[in-house]
């Protein structure tokens, strides 16, 4: 099934319909939308202990509803653990489409991190994940997103790029590489466990590593080219399927944005300053479990050099707000200034230890994208929050709408934003990949189960951290 025609066809023209099928009967009655017992895929005592105390302590109603349906929503409805030649593989859907997004997968597993050491086999699964990454990104590095099965051809096989099976899209996307990084460091630092990093995930460090020093096109363009035959200029990439040109001063080109859209600009700032990260974290691992000392020294090299790019043409100086960030650049001085929802984002970048959340021209940058002055910020009736082309004018994304409560020091304002995500689920009781900014029933995705894992990873560290603001 087309992606594009499932999601607004399907769901967008259906959310009226399912809202109003489970609307409320009464206060504080709310239907049971979670996946029945029976029918889930996975279940964890630990993660079911914290939605029980979540709901024991928190007096709002629908918070703990929503809590309810939309934190375990992964395990219950997106993960296929099996065993291979001994070693576990999870492949781990996005919701509504029979593909594994190596960016989702790692995104909707990260808030059970902490809950691992209660619960082997949800300790088990996670491996599993950083194990059939591995297993991806030795199949195609540039690729976004795979199928389980690797003899299945996909719709996108008609793409114009190197299209091998068992892929489902080919859009070179940097944070792709990035998120699987991040999930391993962080499942190591969680459990001192390195059994993930065998030979199967160094060679897949050895191919991110290379990838990224293609796409800083030194040279010349590099391996990957593509363009697709389609009415949405955001769906290829033009100038012969590389994108406009671009100066080599050490960034890492993206084509793609973690939307899927294509950049206009491929030098993405937020994802280079991800790949910063990424990289360093590759190093550690390489160092100190792999006594890989060469391909590790050459990662934290590589994170240097982008680093320093990123600070000399990644920041520009905004007419009326000062140093910021931009959000794409080419290195000849041309830039754009926006943000995306879609992590990585400007407005991200804390959440995601690439910049210090204190630091003037994060703060500076996060005042711009969340004000009019960024296109894609929209205010309505509803909600005001940023949103992106993929959807288009007027639809918020909720998970904006969740970092700006994850980079906020202000409690009135993380208040209003758990006020906000708890006013705008359309009746459905999840979180949806975007809404209308005057009316929360006209959303797209009502199966998305990023947004729904990373609305509980919020409110669980809100109840840890802030009880008082979820009363």
């Amino acid at each position: 099934m087309k992606r594009r025609t499932f999601i607004q066809n399907a769901t967008l023209l259906t959310a009226g319909a399912f809202a109003s099928k489970f609307s409320f009967a009464q206060e504080h009655s709310f239907p049971i939308v979670r996946t029945t017992k029976e029918k889930r895929l996975f279940s964890s005592k630990v993660i079911e202990d914290a939605i029980t105390e979540f709901q024991k302590n928190v007096k709002n109603k629908e918070l703990t509803w929503l809590f309810n349906n939309c934190f375990p929503n992964t395990l219950d409805t997106t993960v296929f653990p099996y065993v291979q030649n001994g070693r576990n593989y999870t492949y781990v859907i996005t919701g509504d489409i029979d593909a594994m997004w190596l960016r989702d997968s790692s995104a909707q597993v990260w808030p059970y991190l902490p809950f691992m050491k209660k619960d082997k086999k949800l300790q088990d699964l996670i491996v599993g994940l950083i194990q059939k990454q591995s297993k991806c990104i030795n199949i195609d590095p540039y690729a976004n997103a795979f199928y389980n099965d690797p003899t299945k051809k996909g719709e996108w096989f008609s793409d114009h790029t190197s299209m091998k099976p068992g892929i489902h899209e080919r859009k070179w996307e940097i944070d792709s590489l990035c998120y699987p990084i991040r999930l391993a460091y962080h499942y190591w630092k969680e459990t001192n466990d390195s059994s993930p990093f065998n030979d199967e995930w160094l060679e897949a460090q050895h191919k991110i590593y290379q990838t990224f020093v293609e796409q800083q096109r030194k040279d010349n363009l590099g391996p990957y080219k593509f363009e697709r035959t389609t009415s949405r200029g955001s769906d290829t990439l033009q100038v012969d399927g590389y994108g406009y040109p671009v100066n080599p001063v050490g960034l890492i080109c993206s084509s793609f944005r973690p939307s899927d859209d294509s950049t206009i600009f491929s030098f993405l700032i937020p994802s280079n300053l991800f790949a910063v990260v990424s990289l360093r974290q590759s190093a550690e691992i390489l160092k100190k479990v792999k006594n890989e000392q060469t391909l590790s020294a050459k990662m934290e090299s590589l994170a240097n050099e982008v680093e320093a790019a990123v600070n000399k043409y990644g920041i520009i100086d905004h007419p009326t707000l000062g140093r910021i960030y931009a959000f794409e650049v080419d290195g000849y001085s041309s830039h754009l200034m926006m943000d995306d929802a879609n992590i990585p984002s400007l407005l991200a970048l804390p959440y995601l230890g690439a910049v210090n959340l204190n630091d003037e021209v994060y703060q500076r940058t996060r005042n711009f994208v969340l004000s009019d002055k960024n296109p894609f910020f929209f205010k309505g009736t509803a909600a005001e929050g940023i949103g992106g082309p993929h959807i288009g004018r007027d639809m918020i994304w909720p998970m904006s709408i969740i970092m700006r409560a994850q980079t906020s020091t202000n409690d009135e304002e993380i208040r209003n934003c758990i006020k906000t995500l708890v006013s705008t689920h359309g009746g459905t009781g999840f979180m949806h990949e975007s809404f209308h900014k005057n009316d929360p029933k006209k959303f797209t995705r009502h199966w998305f189960a990023w947004t729904n894992t990373l609305f509980g990873e919020l409110i669980w560290k809100i109840y840890k951290e802030k009880p008082s603001l979820l009363q």
